[in-house]
């Protein structure tokens, strides 16, 4: 169970930038800069850095990206399903879609490389180039359909799916970044994922997903239930080897991104309720993730 601590140090820091917002002179009007910066520097550095470094190598791992895009097309649909359902408030379902099928990459990288070491690293690396843009484009989608905005405008002109775009273009004509502008580059993008999730605690408001428990649970499950028992199924329907199926599970039982709520507080969204719901999907993914890990075992018959 030791995979499930690795999502322990993530809640903490959403904790203190409740603590620090709620508590000190660093409010709210901090914390609104605070996400301005996240969401147009610090988190599209990072997500260039890191795909430029990255070791792709698609060809060898063509059904495992396939079987990662089609785990994150399964979310996106049944989200924006949900949003048929009788009483389904739709600005609410319009913020929250996201969390069902946007992952945390960070903790992402950090379970793989428990898991399987540098190659595992490799192959989820390979999920993240191919997912995030993916994820991007749909939560940009379900957030300005509702807003009334130009979605090809939005999308266009979207840091994170711009930054993810120029990352796998540089990675793919092999780009190297000279040691200076790679050291400068990294520095910035590694402040992006605690400054995102205390962004996240700053904006946090307990209450918030009680404007719409019911829409909360159908998400939650989405994202915690239902992905990672499609995962096992594709894994076995791909014929995956036992390591690349382990980080699709593991994939898709990761808790939501962080950066769901400055997506949302950015694009008019409801920032509380995604807030909300990013705290319990990081809750819940300290429960998702070694459990998934134990039906993968029981599955493949690897033992517990």
């Amino acid at each position: 169970m030791s995979h499930a601590l690795l999502l322990l140090p993530d809640f903490l820091l959403i904790v203190v930038g409740f603590l620090v917002c709620r508590y000190t002179a660093l409010d709210r009007s901090v914390w609104s800069g605070t996400e301005r910066m996240v969401y147009w520097l610090l988190f599209p550095v990072l997500l260039f850095t890191s795909i430029v470094k990255s070791p792709l190598a698609p060809m060898a791992t063509l059904s495992l990206g396939a079987g990662g895009m089609l785990v994150v097309a399964t979310g996106f649909v049944l989200a924006t399903l949900l949003r048929r359902l009788p009483g389904i408030d739709a600005h609410l379902q319009a913020s929250g879609a996201q969390v069902a099928f946007r992952f945390n990459s960070y903790v992402a990288l950090a379970l793989a490389e428990r898991l399987g070491g540098a190659p595992a690293v490799a192959w989820i690396a390979l999920l993240i180039a191919l997912c995030v843009p993916l994820c991007n484009l749909g939560a940009v989608w379900s957030l300005s359909r509702h807003g009334g905005q130009n979605t090809l405008r939005e999308l266009l002109h979207n840091p994170l799916i711009l930054a993810t775009v120029a990352g796998l273009i540089a990675n793919l004509a092999g780009l190297r970044l000279p040691p200076t502008v790679d050291i400068t580059l990294s520095r910035i993008g590694a402040a992006a994922l605690p400054l995102g999730l205390m962004a996240v605690g700053a904006g946090l408001q307990f209450g918030g997903l009680q404007k719409a428990p019911g829409l909360a649970a159908g998400l939650l499950a989405i994202r915690h239930a239902v992905l990672p028992a499609v995962a096992l199924g594709l894994g076995l329907l791909l014929a995956l080897p036992d390591g690349q199926a382990q980080v699709l599970v593991a994939f898709a039982a990761l808790p939501t991104a962080s950066s769901c709520y400055v997506l949302a507080a950015r694009m008019g969204g409801d920032g509380p309720y995604v807030a909300g719901l990013v705290t319990a999907s990081t809750l819940l993914g300290m429960l998702s993730v070694p459990l998934a890990m134990l039906a993968f075992a029981a599955t493949r018959g690897l033992g517990g």
